[in-house]
């Protein structure tokens, strides 16, 4: 397997940080699976509202709330936070334009 500094001594990167950012971009590109998980996780330590997890994740609100109910996971409905309350506003109206 090649190695970043393989790659940055070949002259096709400028740094070893290059080439694992690169790689990361197109890993959570190419995986949804990824991004659902990783939404998912940050979801239940209370890091991200519901609407911005469904967002991360690639899927609409009511998607990423199902999934969290099959999984056994209780969503907390309702923004705490003003922030969160744009967020779920901003979250909703992108996904009506994009219908």
């Amino acid at each position: 397997m090649i190695t970043p500094e393989e790659l940055v001594r070949a002259g096709l990167y400028p740094t070893e940080q290059s080439v694992i950012d690169e790689a990361m971009r197109v890993l959570w590109q190419k995986t949804p699976r990824l991004r659902l998980e990783w939404a998912i996780r940050q979801y239940q330590l209370g890091e991200i509202s519901l609407a911005k997890a469904a967002a991360v994740a690639g899927v609409s609100f009511d998607q990423f709330k199902e999934t969290l109910l099959e999984r056994g996971i209780q969503p907390r409905l309702g923004a705490e936070t003003i922030a969160e309350a744009l967020e779920e506003v901003a979250v909703a109206r992108r996904s009506l334009n994009a219908g």
